[in-house]
């Protein structure tokens, strides 16, 4: 039986390449040369170029001698002449508004100081004497004696202006962080709150100079005692919203617990103030100018110091109350 013959079949192509690619050549590395003595070996095959050091051997020999150029050393005297003078003038200019060397006085404070403070302002019940230390000082010369008031890390009776400022602080942070646990937190609550506590500072800080001008009140530092005073409420703020906001789980500073601390920080701060502004508001009867704690002359009326202690009254009580509860409301 044979096979049926088929026509033939078509030659097979093989298929050509469209991208002809290139194999790279690679080369061995060069051989080693052989290293000096006293150099070390960094694992490189490829030689490294040494930079050659300038005669004299200080390789910035080249940027050393900028200093010793006429035209540098004459444009650093001018920068150093026009710092000085600067500073001058921004010296005479700042103790024309506030006088630098005095508010120095109020910052002068220690952390043992801070503390007893803090217990002071909060717990003033059982605090005795409440009378400012004085020291005095001969002037130069052998002139006449001076009398001054001795810095608060010396004297827990002394005003300072450390805790006020980190309070308005604290203040500030303490209410945007409430704030925030109930979810009402804007970036311009920071703004919003820290205005509201520094114009009520100011319009207290206005009222209190009116009245020590309308009663013929003096003294030596009066207005940065009332700055320092001013700013004790803020303690007691801070201890009510915080402690009645933890206990109310972020409701704000109502309740039974937030009135309590509200009360309670009131009338110490009042009485605080009664005791501590007692050496501003009200004159001392003593025959002697001794010391700066001299407001009034001893001859003066028995109205006019009953006067005084009514707005030493006033000013403690009732409006300590409703600054307080102005700050302390969400």
């Amino acid at each position: 039986m044979q096979r049926p013959t088929y026509g033939q079949s078509p030659p097979l192509h093989h298929p050509v390449p469209q991208h002809v690619s290139t194999v790279p050549q690679l080369r061995s590395p060069p051989p080693l040369t052989s290293q000096p003595q006293g150099h070390g070996y960094d694992g490189s095959p490829y030689p490294q170029q040494q930079q050659q050091a300038p005669p004299g051997g200080n390789m910035f020999a080249q940027y050393g001698n900028f200093m010793n150029d006429p035209t540098a050393q004459i444009a650093t005297q001018f920068g150093q002449t026009a710092f000085r003078q600067g500073q001058d003038y921004l010296e005479k200019n700042v103790n024309r508004l506030v006088n630098v060397s005095a508010l120095k006085h109020y910052f002068n404070v220690t952390n043992s100081y801070v503390i007893n403070k803090l217990f002071l302002v909060l717990f003033p019940w059982r605090h005795k004497p409440w009378t400012r230390r004085q020291a005095s000082e001969v002037g130069a010369g052998g002139g006449q004696e001076a009398w001054f008031y001795l810095p608060p890390r010396d004297d827990i009776n002394s005003p300072d202006m450390y805790i006020p400022v980190m309070s308005i602080v604290t203040y500030v942070f303490l209410r945007t962080l409430f704030a925030g646990f109930r979810g009402e937190f804007e970036p311009q609550l920071f703004g919003s709150v820290a205005t509201i506590a520094i114009v009520m500072m100011i319009l207290e800080i206005l009222a209190l100079r009116i009245g020590c001008y309308l009663l013929n009140i003096s003294n030596q530092s009066q207005l940065l005692d009332l700055m320092a005073y001013s700013g004790y409420k803020f303690v007691g703020v801070i201890v009510t919203i915080a402690v009645s906001e933890i206990f109310n789980r972020g409701k704000g500073t109502g309740g039974w617990v937030g009135w309590t601390l509200f009360v309670y920080t009131c009338l110490a701060n009042s009485l605080f103030l009664m005791r501590s502004l007692k050496y501003v508001l009200l004159p001392e009867n003593n025959n002697t100018n001794q010391g700066p704690m001299q407001t009034m002359h001893p001859l003066d009326s028995r109205a006019k110091r009953s006067q005084r202690t009514q707005f030493l009254f006033a000013y403690s009580y009732p409006v300590q109350a409703l600054l307080m509860w102005i700050l302390c409301r969400p």
